[in-house]
């Protein structure tokens, strides 16, 4: 048990309020800005408190950017990343846990060996299979002989057609719906429910999918919610991937990509324009803050709760 003292107190206090500060201050100075004019943002040094420009830079920043369908498109990317994720996550734990076959321990340790292997490392490879999805099949029929026999026996050539993910909903979900944080996630909490739960289960007749819909995903609500809030940030704030595969972006843009449209540099030949960009992100920051805000305590509640 950790003594509680005045001395300790104050002193975590002290701590957590200087780490308030270090969150909220750039935040305040985004809010700042986003509220002065293009000349009031480039003095030094800059005012600290709101100007009487919010209407107008919110508006122009909504305008300018688009920002209507793009939020459409990363509703409909970060909504679909998250009820891939939360139900492969579930599946594939499921199966680690409650299915006794060989090697099952091998396999979810090569699911987790996989965290050390993020989006930005494995990015040429995902790429080149979203471009051609077949391309790999054909690839191994080819180096198995398969097609090569099958073409002198019945003079047959297997060639799989072309099937390309870019510029689509389904190349921005589909490869980022497997995560090994939510299948540790879920394991974790499989193991402490109690093996009578399963024997109780069978004994009134129920089959492994009644099991796994009406008793254990019932009681992972918490974790749902927790994975859930988790990835909702993680694929609205996707930068990178949407940037690789979509070529498109009147209609398959993000709101995180056309955020870089609203800040014309040196090579657009005017100045940045702080003050709209400011506006843009805070707009686009909106969302999963919003998520994390009405989700808090369920989040909390599916890292920590163990009354299971």
């Amino acid at each position: 048990m950790v003594e509680r003292t005045p001395i300790l107190n104050i002193l975590t206090h002290l701590i957590l309020i200087m780490g308030l500060i270090m969150l909220l201050v750039p935040l305040w100075i985004v809010f700042v800005a986003s509220t002065h004019d293009f000349r009031t943002v480039n003095t030094v040094p800059m005012p600290l408190w709101p100007g009487n420009q919010m209407v107008a830079n919110y508006t122009l920043a909504w305008q300018q950017s688009g920002f209507g369908p793009k939020m459409l498109n990363s509703f409909i990317v970060a909504i679909g990343v998250t009820a891939g994720k939360i139900a492969i996550a579930a599946i594939s734990a499921y199966s680690i846990v409650y299915f006794n076959y060989r090697f099952r321990s091998l396999f979810f340790w090569l699911i987790f060996v996989t965290l050390m292997l993020p989006l930005e490392v494995r990015i040429v490879p995902t790429y080149a299979v979203a471009a051609n999805v077949l391309r790999p099949y054909q690839e191994l029929l080819d180096a198995t002989g398969i097609s090569t026999i099958l073409g002198a026996l019945a003079g047959i050539k297997i060639t799989l057609p072309e099937w390309s993910m870019l510029n689509s909903y389904t190349g921005l979900i589909l490869p980022l719906i497997a995560t090994a944080t939510g299948t540790f996630l879920y394991r974790q909490f499989y193991l402490t429910v109690p093996d009578e739960l399963a024997e109780a289960a069978k004994m009134d007749g129920a089959g492994p999918l009644r099991f796994f819909w009406d008793v254990l995903l019932p009681l992972s609500k918490t974790n749902m919610a927790a994975l859930g809030t988790i990835m909702f940030v993680y694929s609205w704030n996707q930068y990178l991937w949407p940037l690789l595969i979509i070529t498109d972006i009147a209609n398959y843009g993000t709101a995180v990509m056309q955020l870089q449209r609203i800040v014309p540099g040196p090579l657009f030949g005017e100045p940045p324009r702080w003050h709209i960009a400011m506006a843009g992100t805070l707009m686009v920051m909106t969302p999963p803050l919003l998520v994390v805000i009405f989700m808090q305590r369920w989040f909390v509640r599916g890292l920590v709760s163990t009354d299971k």
